[in-house]
């Protein structure tokens, strides 16, 4: 969600003159800034998402196999004994 709207400023600014007063939110607070440095910031920004997003799909994965494959352990271990009842 983040990530689209970072994508989605900067098509924006895209679309904005360089010499546009831009403000980048701090908090609470508005401040002026170069539209440079907010775009450069938000290209940075938008990075690291897709950085962490590739990271957690890759632990999803990951996590997803080891609980396959801790259950089918748990089901060998199953079958023989409910095979000695």
């Amino acid at each position: 969600m983040e990530k689209s709207e970072v994508e989605q400023t900067l098509v924006e600014m895209a679309k904005t003159a360089d010499d546009v007063v831009i403000y980048k939110a701090i908090g609470s607070l508005l401040v002026k800034s170069d539209k440079a440095k907010v775009s450069a910031d938000l290209t940075e920004r938008k990075d690291l998402l897709v950085t962490r997003s590739t990271v957690i799909a890759k632990q999803e994965e990951r996590i997803r196999s080891q609980v396959k494959e801790t259950q089918s352990k748990l089901q060998e271990d199953i079958n023989p004994v409910a095979g000695q009842q």
